[in-house]
């Protein structure tokens, strides 16, 4: 009776889960349809190219081009990329090779507590602390460069736990080989464990720049809204869903459709970011 009552756990568990994923790839493929069908109006009335190249948004005469805002997300994501990736990589390998028990579980604890602080408190610890000194540097203070030191802070954690699974998974054998050969444990680590980890580390450094490029409430209350195509780290900008969020409340008719039309721009974004997660650890 145990016997069977085993298998019938076991089957359920699989169905259950089976249907949590079905569920899940259905609920994105309604948004994906619900976004598509909202925003291809615009496309329509607008023109593809002129949406996506146009410098001028000005809902009032009918003006949609979102080439600042595409400008925007991309210089705040690569340049947080540019910061977290080596400080999430160093914390993962102190995490993984070097730090004492005791101090793993300190610093491991306090990256899982970045995961859990909401993004708006980002925002806020960058308006009042972040802003007032990139004022003193020059500008008004909201600008790239705030918002890019704030989505470090934000995206670190998955670069660093991502990363740290990633070392861990590599196979002993290996540290012990190189060990054997005469190696030193930094020799070790840097010519034997980063390559051997190099498809991990680079989906979570993908999989980071997806969160950052769908990073919103922060964005907007750091980054300026300035519907300009940036030229200095001091200046302001707009991201892609801060241009949504910001405008959709009272946006109609065709400003509404192109608002939407933003998002299918972002959505394929991240469904192609996503896709080279997935081809990167298919690597591993």
């Amino acid at each position: 009776m145990p016997k069977i009552s085993r298998q019938l756990v076991d089957i359920l568990s699989r169905r259950g889960v089976f249907l949590a994923g079905l569920a899940a790839i259905l609920i994105v493929f309604l948004i994906g349809i619900f976004v598509i069908q909202q925003g291809i109006p615009a496309f329509r009335a607008i023109g593809v190219f002129e949406f996506l190249f146009g410098t001028v948004w000005r809902p009032g005469i009918n003006e949609f081009g979102i080439l600042p805002m595409i400008v925007g997300s991309i210089y705040v994501t690569i340049g947080a990329l540019l910061l977290s990736a080596p400080l999430g990589i160093a914390c993962a390998i102190f995490l993984a090779e070097v730090a004492p028990y005791r101090v793993r579980g300190v610093v491991r604890g306090a990256v899982e507590l970045l995961v859990g602080i909401p993004s708006v408190v980002y925002g806020l610890v960058g308006m009042v602390i972040l802003v007032p000194l990139i004022r003193q540097i020059g500008g008004s203070g909201y600008s790239v460069l705030a918002g890019i030191i704030v989505l470090t802070i934000m995206i670190l954690p998955t670069v660093v736990s991502i990363s740290e699974d990633s070392l861990r998974a590599v196979p002993v054998s290996y540290r012990e080989g190189a060990l054997a050969l005469g190696a030193n444990k930094w020799q070790t680590i840097w010519h034997v464990m980063l390559p051997a980890a190099r498809s991990g580390i680079m989906a979570a450094v993908i999989l980071a720049m997806g969160r950052a490029i769908g990073e919103t409430m922060a964005m907007i209350m750091v980054i300026g809204n300035s519907i300009l195509i940036p030229i200095s780290p001091l200046d302001p900008a707009r991201t892609l869903t801060g241009n949504i969020a910001v405008e959709i409340m009272y946006a109609g008719g065709l400003h509404e459709s192109a608002l939407f039309a933003t998002g299918i721009v972002l959505f394929l974004l991240i469904m192609g970011l996503n896709s080279l997660a997935f081809v990167a650890r298919r690597r591993v």
